[in-house]
């Protein structure tokens, strides 16, 4: 998608860390931008910050909406035009243990990761496809979604948007579509995640009090590791930004899990059986497939 000026952008989690990272550097470009985000005060802040107007609105909604979620969507289309760009960046991250677990937190962690993604997929890519003109999907994934080093809820649900994004953009080129996919796997980024995540365990549910505790006790180390260690939001703006226009499907923010991501990829390599046996690869099961559904 090489050109951007004029064109309008929907972000989730927009109106803070990575989200609003990338809403500057879309602002920067000449790009509408519609906010959404969990906190209306955040959302305020956001556009008092980018400049009230007609350039920019906010939607206050949780992504687990779908019915909020779709009439954001259409109140953002009728104040700033079509929607080209859509960034599913809202999540939350906690390094649970298995004595976290509860159906409420893999509810919550699911919901909020890998829900809000899928709504905003399924609410905006008909939309997009319908239109046939240039436009391009970012998901937040994380570098936790190509390697498991960190809680296993978290690592599921960005496993999963990195899953989703990846097969999502070989089907759209193999149809030569017009609308481009990047999955975001970012690092370690200078943010506020801790204290939004915090927020999200303000559920009263039982299900969450174990974690919720220990949400509490680490939550001011998180933030000042991130603060030590991570990148600027902003920067990662800026990848994003170069990402849809050269059309690239991922986007690492550092090399910190270079040494993982080698690890992992060579144990898998190493589990293949040896060749020369029986069965085909992915390309001769569509070819069969397709033959026999004509």
């Amino acid at each position: 998608m090489k050109h951007l000026a004029g064109t309008t952008a929907f972000i989730t989690g927009g109106a803070q860390g990575i989200g609003f990272g990338i809403a500057r550097a879309l602002r920067d470009q000449g790009v509408r931008l519609a906010l959404a985000d969990i906190n209306p005060s955040a959302l305020r802040a956001a556009e008092a910050e980018l400049g009230p107007g007609p350039e920019v609105a906010t939607f206050a909604f949780d992504v687990r909406d779908r019915d909020r979620f779709a009439e954001s969507v259409d109140e953002a289309e009728r104040r700033l035009g079509p929607i080209s760009v859509l960034c599913n960046n809202a999540g939350i991250a906690f390094p649970e243990t298995v004595d976290d677990m509860t159906y409420d937190l893999w509810d919550l962690t699911l919901g909020i990761n890998l829900g809000g993604v899928v709504n905003g997929v399924q609410t905006l890519l008909p939309r997009m496809l319908k239109r046939g003109t240039p436009a391009h999907i970012v998901n937040t994934a994380s570098a936790a979604g190509l390697v498991a080093a960190v809680g296993y809820m978290y690592s599921t649900s960005k496993y999963a948007v990195v899953g989703l994004s990846e097969s999502l953009s070989n089907q759209l080129r193999a149809a030569k579509s017009p609308v481009g996919v990047t999955v975001l796997c970012p690092g370690a980024v200078a943010t506020e995640i801790a204290a939004s995540t915090r927020k999200a365990f303000a559920d009263p549910s039982a299900g969450l009090s174990t974690a919720r505790d220990r949400v509490e006790r680490l939550t001011p180390k998180v933030k000042a590791t991130l603060a030590r260690y991570g990148v600027a939001p902003d920067h990662v703006g800026e990848l994003v930004v170069a990402a849809i226009r050269e059309d690239r499907l991922y986007v690492h923010t550092d090399r910190a899990g270079i040494d993982l991501i080698k690890a992992r990829t060579q144990a898998l390599l190493d589990a293949m059986p040896v060749a020369g046996g029986q069965g085909g690869d992915f390309a001769d099961f569509r070819a069969s497939i397709r033959a026999e559904d004509s």
